[in-house]
């Protein structure tokens, strides 16, 4: 009997964890054709932003179905598919690992569920990114910005110029600054950066815009598969480099910045500098998330991060964000603070 025999999923209650036996017959009606013989639990649970399980077709194939919990993950569930689209059989061709493709969906209280062919690998933390891993990352990401930005405007995906980066960045700051909670010596130096027009002299890339640790999926040392496309634009390649400045090894960052520089060719000499900044810009959108929400746990965790991080700059006032005086600060807690950040959404 085929899992969808079983089920009434149009009653499912709203905001109830769905089992993989209750997706598995949503698969089935996503994708008349499929053939399931197993499903499990995949994800984060209920922590997360989605209700996931992996199918197993009766060939072999695997298979993902995600149903968005909240609305936040609706509007990336979304904005991913347009991604995968865009990403047309002809541009994949380009990359040489793989990215998800869109199977199939079905409606479900209010949202709807979306199935997936699943992309294989293994995840590694941040923590767990060695040299070899770093390298081969590196190259991914060099790949993802050698694609023709023609596709993204066909696509009538955004499509940023350095001057817009630059504004995007000015507002976080703005909005921050706001606040009252960001140390004097952190907004002096990010108020210098945005002053620093060599730093905003890059040429737009495709971005994937949306990069972390759990982006990555591996064989080994080697990237076999790119997620999290929702965020797929025109915009400052630092924006997909910025995490890895995170890893407790600063070898990491060196080995994966001098890959994708080789595999670029890039004339681009500040995008380490403007990495650093998004970097430090993130624990920024960490204190505004906090004050959105009203959680004083959020802001109290922030302001101690932005603290920190501002004694770092104090000890190095000579070496401001600026074209060749990149410091190397201890940013570390920015891997944790984007986990607590993924886990609050």
């Amino acid at each position: 009997m085929a899992y969808g025999d079983c089920w009434d999923t149009a009653t499912y209650p709203v905001g109830m964890a769905r089992s993989h036996l209750t997706l598995a017959a949503l698969a089935t009606s996503a994708v008349p054709e499929l053939d399931i013989v197993g499903a499990s639990s995949f994800g984060g649970g209920s922590e997360g932003g989605f209700d996931s399980a992996l199918l197993t077709g009766r060939d072999g194939r695997h298979w993902l179905i995600r149903v968005p919990r909240n609305e936040l993950a609706q509007a990336e569930q979304s904005a991913d598919l347009v991604a995968l689209r865009a990403l047309s059989a002809g541009v994949r061709t380009r990359l040489h690992f793989s990215v998800s493709a869109f199977a199939g969906q079905t409606p479900i209280n209010g949202t709807r569920a979306i199935v997936y062919e699943f992309v294989y690998g293994a995840k590694a933390s941040l923590a767990a990114v060695d040299i070899a891993k770093a390298e081969s990352v590196g190259r991914a990401i060099a790949a993802i910005h050698a694609l023709p930005t023609s596709f993204i405007a066909d696509a009538g995906l955004p499509v940023l110029t350095p001057i817009e980066c630059l504004r995007s960045c000015i507002a976080i700051m703005d909005r921050a600054a706001a606040t009252g909670l960001v140390p004097a010596a952190l907004l002096t130096r990010w108020e210098a950066a945005a002053e620093e027009s060599k730093l905003w002299q890059f040429q737009p890339t495709v971005i994937n815009g949306a990069l972390s640790a759990d982006s990555m999926l591996y064989a080994g040392n080697d990237v076999t598969g790119v997620l999290d496309w929702h965020e797929l634009r025109v915009g400052d390649p630092a924006q997909d480099l910025f995490w890895l400045l995170a890893a407790r090894d600063e070898a990491v960052g060196e080995v994966a910045f001098d890959a994708y520089n080789e595999s670029r060719g890039s004339a681009d000499r500040q995008i380490r500098q403007r990495a650093m900044l998004y970097a430090e810009l993130e624990l920024a959108k960490w204190l505004l998330h906090g004050t959105r929400i009203h959680s004083t746990e959020i802001v109290d965790d922030a302001v101690g991060l932005l603290t920190g991080l501002s004694d770092n700059v104090r000890n190095d006032v000579m070496n401001p964000l600026a074209p060749l005086t990149m410091p190397t600060l201890a940013v570390d807690e920015v891997e944790a603070m984007l986990l607590r950040s993924e886990r609050a959404v």
